[in-house]
């Protein structure tokens, strides 16, 4: 039996996840909500929507992401790594 598959995590994990990830990274920068929303153009609503219940657009969580300085976080999700050596595979 494949046991990745029993450790994979559910698409609400998934997003509960980001969404404190997210949220905690706002409170380090200590940015309100009400802040947010205007630096993002995303509605209070939705960022409050989005950090209890994990509900968000793709385009919000961007614009979002934008606003926190994430943005190439976002773009570099699924690039592949480039080894210029055997030493960097190793070392990985």
């Amino acid at each position: 039996m494949n046991n990745q598959f029993l450790n994979q995590k559910t698409p609400n994990e998934i997003v509960k996840s980001l969404a404190d990830k997210i949220k905690e990274h706002r409170k380090k920068l200590k940015i309100s909500q009400e802040v947010l929303a205007q630096k993002s153009g995303v509605s209070l609503g939705s960022i409050k929507r989005f950090e209890t219940k994990y509900e968000i657009s793709l385009q919000s969580f961007i614009k979002i992401a934008i606003a926190l300085n994430l943005d190439s976080d976002i773009e570099n999700l699924f690039t592949t790594k480039t080894y210029t050596s055997i030493d960097e595979v190793i070392n990985g």
